[in-house]
């Protein structure tokens, strides 16, 4: 939904700002186009069929960036420089791959009856990426190379389950599951939650955290290297270097990216020869996933569990009656409150304010500076109802599960983070009950631009999954901050980033065709760098008398430019007929060129243009893709030799080859001619 004025990257020319859509004439044929302002006030028209080149600039929150100067070579310097920083990054990724494939692993055995029995007394139905996850990370387990898998999946959303499955699977062939959490609150809840679920079994399930005295830790730590502990759960404090284990055979992370940089050296070294799982639920966007595919192995628990309803999500100005009324009534049917508060000096204060507003209620404080035991006596008397409101500070961030807390409060919320405001909202809704979370902000109107993007979006995204959507904001940039293990804001600060992935992706591409072919020998060839552009002799667009509102008009082009396949442009033309009537030969027109689009990039061409009753297709440059000259060129001049038609192959001077298809009446007969070309060279059904 871009808005006139927001900063865009266009991936060819750089940093401009969005003016808007504009109707203009290229050789008497009306097009409809992007415009564009660059520094300067240069101004760039771009078509609707490259706006897949276009993305909104999305940087730290709150950072304005530097326009382009257009035909400067600014943009490709600024490119370079981070191709190159990327590739080191790439690199070194790949390279800890490569040690890992070539480290001998323990291979567990297959499922057990034991196993089956566990995993059927679940008392909630699996989903089915739930169990497609698990699946996954039991098979990963069996190989005899090392795992490292991630699985990301929203908040709430059974990746706990999936981790208790494998360290169950672990502890039944011998060998001792480390659970590494950011939080002591949390670390306590995965104990009881371990032990409840493995009750049945002969495992001894043990939390090291501050909530235990030195003598109790020291206990542990005995079994722990004798071999008696089978699962240890903890904070950082299980990698000091008195936590020996008899015979460590899986490590399970939980939102690695909140530990420290010491934290996660010391977890490198250990992750090259114990299998390791990771559980996030911070998201990782789709463009990254290609590229880690070469790093670490990738599950997405996507589906939510049934009967969730999504948490109804509001911002509102500080107000004694709201949050009366909000309290009162979470109350009345018999549920329980999170009030956050996240200012250790003013908390108690708060609690008085609550006091007077809600007489009945019964209130508790905890926060991060109180003992230890008495944290966790707080935090276990609300999880028994004990009583009705848990005023608190942002340590129940991460992973508190009570079902009967279906309100949030959460005071001054302008100052949190998205992924912080995310994470602590999905501590309610976590049964079939309507939840309720309350933004609450000083003033509505005081508030700075970038705050209020951050709640707009919060209350924007509340349903189920939304983890996913929120990533196109500073989750984003963080997960890939932290994914990569380096400190990469300042690069996507400079190209935006969609083309920090792209630099990215084609970084990942270049080391797995040379440096490291040897590894990816067996791996499917990668799409290819760039998508194919086209041209048709026709009038392709969405006229404004068809639909007449210029957003949903934009929207639509990005949705037809996005589009995967012809089954989603068939769907995208029926959803035009439903809603604007019979669409007129000019969105026909622009459908086919979609459809070209789709076929030609099934035969990695570079460019096809129909125009004066020929059809022109480019062939990509050598240096952009080899595949394209190793696997495909050949066949597809043996196809073109087998059509009816004529045809002549021409190199442009700087060494381009292009096949020019004589005959070929209309831009119809030009997507038949495609089709059957693809099918003889690739044997794909486009």
């Amino acid at each position: 939904n871009l808005k006139r004025g927001d900063f865009v990257v266009h991936t060819d020319y750089g940093i401009g700002q969005f003016l808007g859509l504009q109707y203009i004439t290229v050789r008497e044929r009306r097009q409809e186009v992007v415009r564009l302002s660059y520094r300067d006030r240069d101004t760039l028209y771009v078509n609707i069929n490259a706006l897949h080149k276009l993305h909104r600039y999305t940087g730290k929150e709150g950072h304005h960036p530097q326009l382009t100067k257009l035909g400067s070579g600014q943009w490709e310097k600024v490119k370079t420089r981070t191709r190159k920083r990327v590739k080191d990054i790439a690199r070194d990724l790949i390279k800890l791959y490569a040690k890992r494939m070539a480290t001998p692993g323990f291979a567990f055995q297959p499922d057990s009856v034991w196993q089956q029995e566990m995993e059927a007394s679940f008392k909630y139905e699996d989903t089915p990426d739930q169990a497609e996850a698990a699946e996954a990370v039991k098979e990963d387990m069996m190989k005899p190379v090392p795992m490292d898998r991630l699985v990301c999946g929203d908040v709430g959303f059974g990746k706990t389950e999936i981790a208790i499955r494998a360290a169950f699977k672990a502890a039944q062939d011998g060998k001792q599951v480390a659970v590494l959490v950011p939080t002591t609150v949390l670390a306590d809840q995965h104990g009881e939650t371990f032990a409840k679920r493995l009750a049945e079994f002969p495992i001894k399930v043990e939390v090291i955290s501050r909530f235990r005295t030195k003598d109790e830790v020291k206990e542990i730590l005995k079994g722990v290297k004798s071999g008696t502990v089978d699962i240890l759960i903890g904070t950082h404090r299980i990698v000091s270097k008195d936590v020996e284990f008899k015979e460590l055979g899986l490590m399970i992370i939980d939102e690695e990216q909140r530990f420290g940089v010491t934290v996660k050296e010391k977890l490198k070294h250990l992750r090259i020869n114990v299998d390791t799982l990771t559980l996030t639920a911070t998201p990782i966007p789709r463009t990254l996933q290609f590229s880690l595919l070469g790093a670490r192995d990738l599950s997405i628990v996507a589906t939510p569990p049934p009967n969730r309803q999504p948490i109804v999500t509001e911002i509102h100005s500080y107000s004694t009656d709201l949050i009366r009324e909000a309290i009162q009534y979470e109350i009345d049917r018999g549920g329980q409150v999170f009030f956050i508060h996240n200012r250790v000096q003013s908390i108690e204060e708060m609690s008085a304010t609550l006091r007077n507003l809600i007489p009945n209620a019964r209130i508790q404080v905890a926060h991060g500076q109180m003992p230890g035991t008495r944290l966790e006596k707080v935090m276990t008397g609300f999880k028994e109802h004990k009583f009705d409101i848990l005023l608190s500070t942002n340590i129940v961030e991460n992973g508190l599960d009570i079902a009967n807390a279906n309100t949030i409060i959460i005071d001054k919320a302008n100052h949190f983070g998205l992924a912080e405001l995310h994470q602590i909202r999905g501590r309610v809704g976590r049964s079939d009950r309507k939840a309720f979370c309350y933004l609450l902000v000083p003033s509505i109107h005081s508030l700075t631009r970038e705050a209020r993007q951050r709640l707009n979006a919060i209350e924007e995204f509340s349903d189920l999954g939304s983890g996913f959507n929120l990533a196109m904001r500073d989750l984003d940039i963080r997960g890939a901050g932290n994914m990569l293990g380096a400190e990469q804001s300042g690069f996507i600060a400079d190209v935006g980033f969609e083309t920090y992935h792209k630099i990215l992706d084609e970084a990942v591409q270049e080391l797995r065709a040379d440096e490291f072919a040897e590894l990816f020998k067996d791996a499917p060839p990668p799409p290819p760098a760039s998508e194919t552009v086209v041209e048709i002799e026709a009038e392709a667009l969405l006229p404004a008398d068809y639909v007449s509102d210029t957003t949903e008009r934009l929207n639509l082009y990005r949705q037809i430019s996005a589009a995967a396949d012809t089954g989603a442009l068939a769907a995208i033309r029926d959803e035009l007929a439903d809603r604007f009537g019979e669409p007129p030969p000019a969105v026909d027109a622009l459908l086919l060129a979609a459809r070209l689009k789709l076929t030609g990039q099934s035969l990695r061409l570079a460019k096809v243009v129909f125009k004066n009753q020929r059809l022109f297709l480019s062939c990509p440059a050598a240096e952009q893709d080899q595949v394209f000259y190793k696997v495909i060129f050949k066949r597809l001049l043996a196809s073109l030799t087998n059509q009816a038609n004529r045809y002549v192959l021409k190199e442009s001077r700087g060494g381009k080859l292009r096949a020019i298809i004589q005959d070929v009446s209309t831009p119809e007969a030009a997507e038949e001619l495609l089709k059957s070309i693809a099918q003889e060279t690739v044997g794909a059904e486009h």
